[in-house]
């Protein structure tokens, strides 16, 4: 198989000219833009149904599960077909591990507390050294992108303040009895 595939800035254009058509193609009204809408729509669900039995092939091989899934564009048309083999969770949980990296280097750091009702709960925090880093709200706008990107099935994603940790007695406080002097 040689080599002539699209390029994902080429793959790019095509689904952003496809968007535009489709959204022109609403607007008219009549039976040409229905029946041109529902050839989408079934040409649409004959490839899923043709991408779910190449899942259902390479399910044997981890090896190229893996390979589909980090490919962008197989990628998108997995999740969009509910056909993507890890919990939304799981590619939640990698996004915000895979942005932690980058935002580390900035003097900031995202952790992902959890999941709930669909909503991806994360914390995020920015040193006084993260002049890089933007606003915080340039990071949660961050974060929320490639949560999202990741599992676009959440219905949101929602930066949190983490429970401070309880406060610590020291030691010596305990050692000491109360009334007893030179302790």
């Amino acid at each position: 198989m040689g080599e002539s595939g699209l390029s994902d800035a080429a793959v790019e254009a095509r689904l952003a000219r496809l968007d535009d058509v489709l959204g022109q193609l609403e607007q008219i009204p009549g039976r040409t833009a229905e029946l041109a809408l529902e050839a989408v729509e079934t040409l649409t669900e004959v490839y899923g149904e043709a991408l779910r039995r190449t899942m259902e092939c390479a399910d044997a091989s981890d090896d190229v599960v893996r390979a589909l899934t980090a490919d962008e564009l197989l990628r998108h048309l997995l999740l969009l077909h509910g056909l993507h083999p890890d919990r939304m969770e799981d590619r939640a949980a990698r996004a915000v591990d895979d942005l932690r990296a980058t935002l580390k280097k900035a003097g900031a750091d995202v952790e992902l507390v959890g999941v709930d009702s669909g909503v991806a709960r994360v914390h995020i925090s920015s040193g006084s050294s993260c002049g890089g880093c933007g606003s915080t709200a340039e990071l949660e706008q961050l974060v929320r992108e490639q949560v999202l990107t990741a599992a676009p099935e959440l219905a949101g994603v929602e930066a949190v303040t983490p429970e401070p940790a309880p406060a610590l007695i020291p030691v010596s406080a305990l050692l000491r009895r109360p009334g007893v002097i030179g302790v």
